[in-house]
């Protein structure tokens, strides 16, 4: 047997051949193939991921779960995760993209946590190709489709659009569950002699080896790599979370896990090497839905909506009787072990006998070569593409509001039920998504951002600043940040200038984010998107969660009234050098992107936090794509209220008005809270640029444009 038809190196056969003293038969390679391959083993950036801390007092679980979890406060926790479905939705965009909502949202509950919300990662090529259009239409519907059916909100996400992304688009699944301190679950807690039960849908060929295909290169042709795509079923997940929690309640579950990519084998061998044990397997007593399926296809099968449960075998009678209720299959498969192996059998005969702990966690590291992507990139750059400045900027914002990366995405978001649950107070149009916590005067405020761009002019920068982007906004809406989620969507990491890019980025994330005090605590890394046709830019995507203890707490955006004062704070000037606007005026982007300061953020944070709790403005937002034009054109459409902004302030005005990045936010403050905000924001940096008034947008001398035409152009 060949080992790299299973995807394996010749240096990591040789470790498996080490490590069991004999060579594996079939049946052993091909989940070592999979178990082993860059989606589940993460072995080229493991090193890399121990750069994140998971520390902090509000951290009840970090890495290694299903989800991470974090405190907030009154016996009450919030479990989330992101996960890429990358391949899958390229290649099957309806299925691959539904089959992440359900998976996503299977995690959460293997944590024992009730789902609450789901967000959506989405990076498309050129919209006005037909290939694109058809891809975007169908990940939309498959996110809709599913995440509609199944009861769980899809109240915000990002979408972003650019031609490295035509033949490998993204899609990044992210969910959230609250879940009470005393009824966490862990994968950790196996005992001998305890059963495994397998729960929800039956099994068949779907998905087998999927994987592995999310390991490697998209071919052009993806029709082939249809069979490894998996298909969902909203209505069977639906009925799996009220099972679990009715089995939950009766505290019948000792352990659980989600069958995700490589199924039966992954969910068994983790519980398994987590708790110190083993598990043996009886394939003959899976549920299929096909027939002819040998041990190592029922074992690799990533078959949807369902979950391993660890309990005792006195209550598996009672289990089944409730699986029964809601109408799913239930079948106790194997039991655990204290002999630390994994074991598969088939009718009496051992099929796959291998230490828990190598399929799990035993694939060697991979140190991939890492060289920079060009000399200029380490060093200080500045703009050396310069676009043409428009003499008049009307026809540029609207161009800016009206392009696919501002535009705003009611056409997607109008899919989806974000009102299920009834616990949505902000709606997925804003740059925070806020919730309700039932029984609770708390809110959970939600973000999630990405900057391609930055990252593939500087990574590190880049990092830092993708990191920012998602925290900014909670602390300009009042919210204390608790923990981060994050995935790592890459070209291969075999090609020593994407390598680099990929720890640069990594460092400049894991920094923010420790200068910030935000604990990781989940992710997901994402290799490979590439094509035959382009190779992505670095395009890490995080999702941070925040909290408000009562809503009064909580300053809105788009809210201003008649003759507030408009204020800039932070720095005058952010970078052009991955601007939209240079974007659009150059065609590329060129220069530095805005770098981190560490100490600018965290009292940018102190005094963004102090405005919204005193109440010391009607509305706020930070300055991201498109700068500070923008930000007042989306203030102004939303408000349904023009302002007057007076630029003899400002040198280098176009600078001022559409660079972006930096710790930069506009407040709208009325007249009696002026001296009180002035005071706060002083030491900082504090512009008064002008007033509330009227039904226009006006830059004197530069722009004047009826709210009428930005709406238009923004809404369309």
């Amino acid at each position: 047997m060949d080992y790299k038809n299973f995807g394996l190196r010749k240096e990591e056969y040789e470790t498996i051949k080490k490590q069991l003293g004999r060579e594996p038969n079939e049946a052993e390679l091909r989940i070592l193939g999979v178990m082993w391959s860059e989606h589940c083993s993460y072995k080229s950036t493991r090193r890399l991921l121990r750069q994140f801390s998971s520390e902090g007092k509000q951290v009840l679980q970090g890495p290694g779960e299903n989800a991470g979890i974090v405190d907030i406060g009154e016996g009450l926790a919030v479990a989330f995760k992101v996960e890429s479905h990358n391949h899958p939705s390229a290649v099957s965009p309806y299925q691959g993209a539904a089959t992440g909502v359900g998976g996503i949202i299977r995690d959460i509950l293997a944590m024992g946590a009730w789902p609450v919300a789901c967000m959506d990662g989405l990076f498309f090529g050129d919209p006005s190709k037909e290939k694109t259009a058809g891809l975007m239409q169908g990940v939309i519907s498959g996110i809709g489709g599913y995440g509609n059916a199944v009861g769980v909100p899809t109240v915000g996400g990002k979408t972003v659009f650019d031609g490295c992304y035509d033949g490998n688009p993204l899609v990044n699944a992210f969910c959230a569950g609250l879940v009470r301190h005393d009824g966490i679950v862990r994968s950790n807690t196996a005992k001998p002699g305890q059963i495994t039960v397998l729960l929800g849908s039956r099994t068949g060929r779907d998905g087998i080896a999927g994987a592995a295909f999310a390991s490697a290169r998209l071919e052009e042709d993806t029709k082939g790599s249809r069979p490894q795509v998996q298909i969902g079923d909203p209505f069977v997940e639906k009925l799996l979370i009220e099972c679990c929690h009715e089995l939950l309640s009766k505290g019948l579950i000792v352990s659980m896990q989600d069958m995700g990519a490589a199924g039966i084998t992954s969910s068994a061998s983790e519980i398994a090497a987590k708790s110190g044990r083993g598990v043996l397997i009886h394939a003959e007593k899976v549920p299929l839905r096909e027939t002819g399926m040998n041990a190592w296809e029922i074992a690799l099968s990533e078959s949807q909506e369902r979950m391993l449960l660890v309990i005792e075998p006195r209550d598996f009678d009672t289990v089944a009787e409730c699986a029964g209720k809601w109408q799913l299959e239930c079948a106790a498969i194997g039991e655990i072990t204290d002999d630390g192996r994994f074991r598969i059998m088939e009718k009496g005969k051992t099929v796959v006998d291998l230490p828990a702990e190598i399929v799990g966690g035993g694939c060697p590291e991979i140190h991939w070569p890492s060289k920079p992507l060009s000399e200029s990139r380490t060093k200080d750059l500045t703009d050396t593409v310069e676009p043409e400045y428009p003499d008049e900027w009307g026809n540029h914002v609207l161009d800016l509001l009206s392009s696919p990366n501002l535009k705003e995405s009611a056409w997607i978001y109008e899919q989806y039920d974000h009102m299920v649950q009834i616990n949505t107070v902000v709606p997925p149009s804003g740059p925070v998504s806020v919730l309700r916590v039932k029984g609770s005067e708390r809110l959970l405020a939600f973000t999630m951002e990405s900057d391609p761009w930055s990252c593939g002019l500087d990574p590190f920068a880049g990092g830092a600043e993708t990191f920012m982007k998602a925290a900014r906004p909670l602390y300009v809406c009042g919210a204390q940040v608790l923990g981060m989620t994050d995935c790592l969507n890459y070209p291969s990491p075999e090609d020593p200038g994407n390598f680099w890019a990929l720890e640069e980025s990594v460092k400049g994330l894991a920094t923010a984010a420790s200068e910030m005090n935000c604990p990781v605590v989940s992710g997901n890394v994402s290799l490979y998107n590439e094509s035959p046709a382009a190779k992505i830019l670095p395009s890490p995507l995080v999702g941070l969660v925040g909290l408000l203890r009562r809503r009064e707490e909580y300053l809105s955006c788009g809210s201003w009234d008649e003759d507030d004062k408009l204020f800039l704070v932070g720095p005058i000037k952010g970078s052009l050098a991955s601007s939209l606007s240079k974007r659009l005026l150059c065609g590329l982007s060129s220069g530095r992107p805005f770098l981190f300061d560490a100490a600018k953020e965290r009292i940018f944070r102190q005094k963004a936090l102090e405005t919204a709790h005193r109440s010391l403005a009607s509305s706020g937002r930070v300055l991201a794509g498109g700068g500070l034009t923008v930000a007042l054109a989306k203030e102004c459409v939303l408000s349904k209220i023009g302002a007057e902004v007076d630029p003899k302030c400002f040198m280098e005005a176009f600078e001022v008005f559409f660079s972006e990045g930096g710790p930069r936010a506009i407040y709208a403050v009325p007249g009696g809270k002026e001296k009180e905000f002035r005071s706060l924001w002083d030491s900082f940096g504090c512009t008064f640029i002008g007033s509330v008034s009227g039904e226009r947008l006006r830059i004197d001398g530069f722009l004047d444009l009826d709210i009428d035409d930005l709406s238009v152009a923004w809404k369309g």
